[in-house]
């Protein structure tokens, strides 16, 4: 199972909500003393998030992901703030290895389509839900779509992968959402990557058990629930 510690970065700073709201915010500091930390423990990739560009569509972390990648040796994911093509393309200029995009597909269906074409292998599907259906725009606006139904829409366009936020666990360290990871996986065939509620070591057992292909670390992290290096010796791929 693949690990990957998040960088959630709100005006420069890396800091964690809860469920997504952003008057919940805790700041923890520089993003790239995190990201040299969770390199240092081991990791081999870093979930870095735009929540400015999340809320407000104007995406400015390009900077960063470009400092990440010229001082440590990771992989890079990275969503929040991409609405176009051109974001897409800028984004993965800018050092990501693969880009996360959900409200794309809602706002403009054709400008995702062709961006799993145009950067094939590079598009992960961010499929976040609230009460199953999915999410979009910073997760203000709950669509009448199916987080299953999107799932396997995704497929067909010859998307590989997924990030599924259980939008009611993010943050809250109540555990992570398995039986819906789970089932998203199995129903559409996606890699699916849980998020959200990743909250100790138990929940990275139950995923690893039941064949998920990944998992976002964050609040946890951050203080100290779960161990990176003990982590990724034990379930990392």
């Amino acid at each position: 199972m693949i690990l990957f510690p998040a960088i959630d970065i709100l005006d420069g700073r890396a800091v964690r909500l809860v469920r997504g709201d952003k008057h919940t915010v805790t700041d923890y500091g520089d993003p790239l003393a995190f990201a040299e930390k969770w390199v240092q423990a081991g990791a081999e990739w870093l979930h870095v998030v735009d929540l400015s560009g999340a809320f407000s569509g104007a995406s400015g972390i390009d900077p960063v992901i470009a400092e990440i990648k010229k001082r440590f040796s990771v992989k890079i994911q990275s969503g929040g703030g991409l609405r176009r093509i051109a974001d897409v393309e800028r984004r993965l200029d800018a050092g990501a290895d693969r880009v996360v995009l959900g409200t794309m597909a809602v706002s403009d269906p054709d400008s995702f389509a062709l961006a799993a074409f145009r950067f094939a292998g590079k598009i992960v599907a961010g499929i976040d839900a609230k009460g199953g259906m999915l999410a979009v725009k910073g997760w203000t606006v709950t669509t009448d779509i199916s987080a299953v139904t999107f799932g396997k829409r995704c497929k067909r366009m010859g998307i590989g992968c997924a990030l599924f936020t259980d939008i009611s666990k993010d943050g809250a360290m109540q555990g992570a959402n398995i039986a819906e990871t789970v089932r998203l996986q199995k129903e559409t065939g996606l890699d699916v990557i849980a998020s959200g509620g990743v909250s100790r070591t138990d929940d990275l057992a139950g995923l690893q058990e039941s064949g998920v292909y990944g998992a976002i670390l964050g609040r946890a992290l951050y203080e100290g629930a779960i161990d990176l290096s003990g982590a990724l010796e034990r379930f990392g791929a």
